[in-house]
């Protein structure tokens, strides 16, 4: 799986000087770069046939291998590379626009205020004028040589989307960096092709083609959240799309490092939610439900470890309580609201304020599930996990609204 591609707060306390270094030595990197006029002698303001989309963080180091393959696997085709940078702090777009000034094939789009794999490769795929729109990450860990396969059965419409599958006969996955690695991308396969309405060997692929007017039409459906972009796009096309899987290998990560964790499998989760629902139901609101029920099962964890230390179930239940809003708050802070993540300072206030404002949920959750112990004293964690669900919705709306300010 690729790592949670889509500009944090902190990434604005980028020292000055740093990003003049990074400037300086981008401008040296970027003087062996011969731009296609020189090196073809074609037209290279050309229009593009094919716009390949790159998201990208921290991936200063592969920018310019990977335009150098890219350039060596597609002789005589007219393309043009779409950086979307997240506002690196290791001068990522630096990088990308030292070759753009001598290649005008390669273009950087650097987003501030925003982040997440599935947001920056549908900006960038709308920023095309091209026939044919390609996403790939910008790891190199995909395989470039099969662009030209995918780009030529486009042209022939045999398919409406061509995918890089790693599981297909001839497919690798062997640049998988860990057995655990590999049994969670299994996971994920396996539940994406459960909700799937075609058979799809590697559904969590992030390598794949389509025409670009296809794309654009469902765009608009597009939830735009997380990193499995793909799955997203066959789940929101109105009509069930003809599938093209080319083997290819996935390689090891030559630089940089994987954006890969935890988080990434419970967007995706949250995801699958979204579209079972047919969106109606914002993400953000299933993502936070998630991160609810993990929180409800941090509250029954803490509650048995109160009630097994001799405490008071009334005691043990406002302990719990205040546990479970703690870690409701560090996890909504980086997954539900990543693209406004808090940091420092913010963070700080951040926290005050929810715990301040959500205590009234909290006082509900506590009365409850204090009402209905005393009904059943043996069903305690039944109680609390009712008063631990009551304060769901006031928290989301509480937390879009004044905490995160996204609402």
């Amino acid at each position: 799986m690729p790592g949670d591609m889509g500009m944090e707060r902190d990434d604005r306390d980028a020292r000055p000087e740093a990003e003049a270094m990074d400037n300086l030595m981008a401008d040296d990197d970027a003087v062996a770069i011969a731009p296609e006029s020189a090196a073809t002698g074609r037209d290279a303001t050309a229009s593009a046939e094919l716009s390949i989309v790159i998201p990208c963080y921290k991936e200063r180091p592969n920018v310019r291998p990977m335009v150098d393959r890219i350039d060596a696997a597609l002789p005589g085709i007219a393309w043009e590379i779409i950086f979307v940078d997240d506002n690196s702090p290791d001068g990522t777009a630096d990088a990308a626009r030292a070759i753009a000034r001598r290649d005008p094939r390669v273009r950087c789009i650097r987003r501030i205020g925003r982040r997440g794999l599935s947001s920056a490769v549908i900006e960038g795929a709308l920023s095309s004028s091209a026939d044919f729109i390609a996403v790939m990450d910008g790891d190199l860990q995909h395989d470039q040589t099969v662009l030209p396969t995918m780009l030529a059965e486009l042209r022939a419409d045999a398919a409406d989307i061509a995918i890089g599958s790693r599981h297909t006969l001839g497919g690798s996955a062997d640049g998988l960096s860990s057995a655990m690695r590999h049994r969670i991308s299994n996971a994920g396969i396996g539940i994406a092709q459960s909700v799937l309405p075609m058979r799809v060997s590697d559904p969590m692929s992030g390598f794949f083609m389509m025409p670009r007017a296809r794309f654009e039409r469902i765009a608009p459906r597009l939830s735009g959240q997380g990193f499995k972009i793909l799955l997203d796009i066959i789940l929101s096309a109105p009509e069930r799309l003809r599938v093209l899987e080319i083997p290819c290998r996935f390689n090891r990560r030559e630089a940089g490092e994987s954006k890969l964790d935890a988080l990434v499998m419970i967007q995706f989760a949250a995801l699958l939610l979204d579209k079972m629902l047919h969106g109606y139901v914002p993400m953000r609101f299933v993502a936070f439900a998630l991160v609810g029920a993990l929180g409800i099962v941090v509250n029954l964890a803490a509650l048995w470890l109160g009630h097994r230390a001799g405490m008071h179930f009334f005691s043990a239940e406002i302990m719990a309580t205040i546990v479970s809003m703690l870690f409701n708050f560090q996890l909504n802070n980086r997954l539900t609201y990543r693209t406004h993540r808090l940091r420092g300072a913010p963070l700080a206030r951040g926290l005050v304020l929810f715990m301040l404002v959500c205590s009234l949920g909290a006082v509900a959750n506590v009365g409850v599930a204090t009402a209905l112990f005393s009904h059943s004293a043996h069903n305690g964690l039944a109680a609390a996990a009712v008063g631990a669900a009551i304060g769901v919705v006031w928290n989301y709306a509480v937390s879009s609204t004044l905490v995160w300010r996204t609402l």
